[in-house]
């Protein structure tokens, strides 16, 4: 678990250098990106808070993701995954959300294998999201979400430290 501990570690110094704060919008996770976050020592000075949205319904009465979205795309869906973010960013009052949507198995859902996982990261610079395919059991794959949700979060972070003041939107 060693790993995990330094990427949240950098999250959180990465957060604090750019006078930033966080939240997080899980749903298969289940709270784990932010409980690995809430591990760093001095994680209250940016994490703002989350909410784990595990039922696709939540996702629309919680985090505001558009009933209409999910209704054609599912829950495991790029634009999902970047209205959520962008939910409980604005819900917790936070310059960055994190969020996490996928199967963990498991069997396949909604048309999607086990091991289907969608990142996303809402901040002052845009979206940013990922499709990630973990391999694994049920552990792995969540594991794996948090791993993937973490690392996008510091990649983000490291780039709106170096931008050049334009507003951008990330990409895979």
């Amino acid at each position: 678990m060693a790993a995990e501990g330094v990427d949240a570690e950098r999250v959180v110094a990465l957060l604090r250098e750019a006078d930033l704060t966080v939240a997080t919008a899980e749903s298969l996770t289940a709270g784990l990106v932010s409980a690995r976050i809430a591990d760093v020592p001095g994680a209250s000075d940016v994490l703002r808070g989350g909410v784990v949205s595990y039922a696709t319904d939540a996702k629309a009465s919680v985090l505001g993701v558009p009933a209409d979205l999910l209704e054609r795309t599912g829950p495991v869906h790029r634009a999902v995954a970047e209205a959520m973010a962008a939910g409980a960013a604005r819900l917790l009052g936070a310059d960055v959300g994190v969020a996490t949507t996928g199967v963990a198995g498991p069997g396949p859902h909604d048309g999607h294998p086990a091991g289907t996982v969608v990142v996303a990261v809402s901040g002052p610079d845009g979206l940013a999201a990922e499709v990630l395919r973990l391999p694994g059991d049920r552990a792995a794959v969540r594991e794996g979400a948090v791993r993937g949700a973490l690392d996008l979060l510091a990649r983000v972070l490291a780039q709106h430290q170096e931008r050049d003041g334009s507003s951008r939107r990330w990409e895979e």
